[in-house]
């Protein structure tokens, strides 16, 4: 395996790993709390902003070089 496909691959199995520690955390919460449902939700939006972000940073750096 190349050096690109392991971390691509460590990345992966990482990412998959916290959203299944989170789900475990909201599933076994005692009482439903939609304040922490709101922030949960709003904290993944925002990751998932910052990493379309980042790509498209990353993609047009490439196409300047």
């Amino acid at each position: 395996m190349t050096n690109d496909i392991l971390a691509a691959l460590i990345l992966t199995t990482l990412a998959g790993l916290a959203t299944g520690l989170v789900s475990l955390i909201s599933y076994f919460m005692p009482k439903q709390n939609l304040r922490y449902l709101s922030v949960s939700l709003g904290f993944a939006a925002g990751v998932m902003i910052f990493v379309a972000f980042v790509d498209l940073f990353y993609g047009s750096r490439e196409v300047m070089d």
